[in-house]
């Protein structure tokens, strides 16, 4: 972050630095055009002459003084579009942008008198007065130069009848400023290498940024999947070893030794508790073997008789009645699968909608043959949150509150189901919302052997 305010820093100081040579450069190769044209002296001697005259009705008191920028400004308009012509002329005969306005103003008109000075025009709040060349505000154009033009004017007029001369001092105040359209793009244009630079350097750091986010957030995530893999398994080896324990201790007894009946039936605890703890091992070691690792031995097999099997098998293993089971197989072409990898990973979905299933389970299995094999079990149970979908096929991860073992498992199963997929080649979907339930989709390829 500190290294992105740092870059933003130094490019406005360089925008400001740029900016600044532009106009510096711009500012230099007219700031003599208006004293070295000498068509610009003509049009500039028109316009002086003429308001000299003016000036000098004021003075004879023809008109008033709020009649004086009215007739100047008269002026000056007639000969205005000739001047601009003119400007641009000189311009492009020294190879300046064309884009580029120039504009003289008026900041002061002063009548100086030895006695008191009779001011006719003084800027006021940044608003001058137009006297000549393009038109734009204070705020769009820069400062070329000043000019301060003091004469002493002398004229013959008739007052009364009678020739007189009239002669007066006078201050004239002016300042040139120049505007060219589109002076922020040359400016950047410019910059343009600093800039892609810049916005390289942007872009590696919120990249990495964002790279050192995400592997925090993964971190984490594996830390927290580890400590629950821990704590689940801790609480799965508990229960056998505490029956052992207990057998342990129950055989030690001489009461219970001298009873054959009660130690055959110790010594079956302890052997199924043994059995049980060895298929514990056994599920964390299969079941966290990646599809490169599994080597399949493929058979054809019809389909429909194949899951129609599963499906018998698998309801015989129900205790529950309330669970209803659905089958819409609706194909009975050969397929080619490990029938031991493809059961297991069947039965681990059928198990997950059994364990997480509400009192009313209704279980659907589908199966389609288009261009692929498509398998679909849904159920209407608690379904599962959205921002946990992509998790769900992690290994060790499992969803809901890791506190609390009323629901057992070690978070493998659907990990080795997507396993056993990617290793018949195949595809895993899974769609879920809350209360409404859950559809798991596999897709295999499929060609006719």
């Amino acid at each position: 972050m500190a290294l992105s305010l740092i870059q933003g820093y130094l490019i406005n100081n360089t925008y400001k630095l740029e900016k600044a040579a532009f106009i510096s450069e711009t500012r230099q190769s007219i700031s003599r055009i208006d004293d070295l044209s000498p068509n610009l002296d003509t049009i500039n001697d028109f316009w002086q002459n003429r308001f000299l005259n003016v000036i000098a009705d004021y003075k004879i008191g023809s008109i008033s003084k709020q009649q004086i920028l009215p007739k100047f400004d008269s002026i000056t308009n007639i000969i205005n579009n000739l001047y601009i012509k003119t400007y641009q002329k000189d311009l492009r005969e020294r190879n300046i942008d064309d884009n580029l306005k120039f504009q003289k103003i008026i900041k002061t008109i002063i009548l100086l008198d030895s006695t008191q000075n009779d001011t006719i025009f003084k800027q006021k709040n940044n608003q001058p007065f137009h006297l000549i060349g393009d038109k734009f505000s204070m705020d769009e154009g820069h400062k070329v130069s000043n000019s301060l033009w003091l004469t002493d004017h002398s004229s013959d007029r008739v007052i009364n009848g009678e020739m007189k001369e009239i002669s007066f001092d006078l201050q004239f105040e002016t300042e040139d400023r120049m505007n060219i359209d589109g002076w922020k793009r040359i400016v950047l244009g410019r910059m343009a290498l600093l800039l892609l630079i810049s916005i390289l350097i942007f872009l590696l750091v919120f990249g990495l940024l964002y790279y050192s986010i995400k592997s925090f957030i993964t971190q984490k995530k594996i830390a927290d999947i580890k400590t629950d893999f821990v704590n689940n398994i801790t609480h799965e080896l508990k229960t056998p070893l505490s029956t052992l324990t207990l057998a342990t201790k129950m055989l030690k007894s001489n009461e219970v030794i001298s009873t054959t009946e009660s130690s055959k039936a110790i010594v079956n605890t302890v052997e199924r508790q043994n059995v049980r703890l060895q298929k514990l091992i056994d599920q964390v070691l299969n079941n966290s073997l990646g599809y490169q690792e599994i080597s399949l031995q493929k058979e054809t097999v019809n389909a429909h008789t194949y899951l129609n099997m599963i499906v018998d098998d698998f309801q015989l293993s129900l205790n529950d009645k309330a669970i209803k089971i659905d089958r819409n197989i609706n194909t009975k072409q050969q397929i080619h699968i490990d029938k031991f990898y493809f059961t297991t990973a069947i039965l681990n979905i059928l198990e997950n909608a059994v364990k997480y299933g509400k009192d009313q389970l209704k279980i659907n299995i589908s199966a389609n043959l288009d261009k692929d094999f498509i398998l679909s079990i849904s159920d209407n149970g608690l379904g599962i949150p959205k921002k946990e979908l992509h998790f769900l096929f992690d290994k060790f991860y499992r969803v809901g509150n890791k506190e609390i073992h009323n629901v057992k498992g070690l978070g493998l199963g659907l990990y080795y189901t997507k396993q056993i997929v990617k290793a018949h080649q195949g595809k895993i979907f899974v769609k879920s919302e809350i209360n409404l339930g859950t559809t798991f989709t596999i897709k295999i390829p499929w060609q006719k052997w």
